[in-house]
């Protein structure tokens, strides 16, 4: 495990490959851990790519430097960390892969600084946030699968999410990822990152803050600011989507393409759910290397 100070976070990551191959960050999401990328990063770097893997804001043992920074979650905040990180590290550019969390801050970094990006593996299609059209009712279906995120809303939910964090995530993995068979064991291997002192904060404000509930980090709300007009992604892409995802069903990410202005592929993974990386890892690194 590696440690380096980059913007308003002491990151850990893991680091493997040659230092002079060709640069891939992997980028997880909520709730998992870097543990996702496990044969991801073994298969990449066995192909002489230097694979770099950072516990996000909140998880593991990434820390926050001052107690004055606020623990937010915001899309913004995830995509800031990113580029503080690659600044730290001093990477020009690298093929940015990610889903959900992640996801969504590689977009971003694609979207709004595609000179850093040489590539982009996205989980579940365009993952920017469209905040302002937070308010406009889903299929009640769409909504259901969605519960999880509504029950952060009220401060009972931040209550349940203390208390029950290793329940309710092992429940979230179950209905996330039907066709995946894990274990106790795996899910143990995740479950000591959600215990970080700033998780819960984090993801509670995430999931009040992409509705518009709550105010945003002010230090980053120019960037936010700019997120309003979904910008496109102008950077080579590929997509990859679980035929099985309990959470964003396939059809959500099949008219996505209008988002994308430059080479773009679309994968539905079948018998794969939200967990990409560990539920498909050959189609994940393939996916990757298709664009180093």
């Amino acid at each position: 495990m590696k440690n380096v100070e980059a913007g308003v976070l002491s990151v850990s990551y893991e680091e493997n490959g040659p230092a002079n191959g060709a640069p891939v960050l992997l980028l997880h999401g909520f709730p998992y851990d870097i543990h996702a990328y496990d044969d991801v990063a073994t298969q990449l770097a066995s192909s002489g790519c230097r694979v770099i893997t950072p516990y996000l804001r909140g998880y593991g043992p990434t820390k926050f430097l001052s107690a004055d920074t606020p623990r937010s979650g915001q899309q913004a905040a995830l995509a800031h960390d990113l580029l503080a990180f690659m600044d730290a590290l001093q990477i020009e550019s690298a093929v940015l892969a990610g889903y959900d969390w992640g996801g969504r801050a590689a977009c971003i970094v694609a979207a709004l600084w595609p000179e850093r990006v040489r590539g982009l593996v996205s989980g579940c299609g365009y993952n920017i946030q469209d905040i302002p059209g937070s308010d406009k009712p889903l299929p009640p279906e769409s909504e259901s699968r969605l519960w999880y995120q509504y029950y952060l809303h009220n401060e009972r939910g931040r209550a349940g999410l203390e208390k029950y964090r290793d329940d309710l995530c092992n429940l979230l993995w179950r209905l996330w990822s039907p066709s995946w068979q894990f274990d106790e064991a795996t899910y143990r291997q995740f479950a000591t990152s959600f215990d970080n002192p700033d998780f819960v904060e984090v993801v509670v404000h995430s999931y009040r803050h992409r509705f518009g509930l709550v105010s945003g980090d002010p230090d980053v709300e120019d960037t936010e600011r700019l997120l309003i007009a979904q910008p496109p992604i102008c950077v080579p892409t590929v997509v990859l989507h679980g035929g099985d995802d309990g959470v964003m069903p396939a059809a959500a990410s099949a008219g996505h393409n209008r988002f994308f202005k430059a080479e773009y592929e679309r994968q539905v993974i079948p018998v794969a759910g939200h967990n990409l990386p560990q539920e498909a890892p050959k189609d994940f690194a393939a996916a990757i290397q298709s664009l180093v």
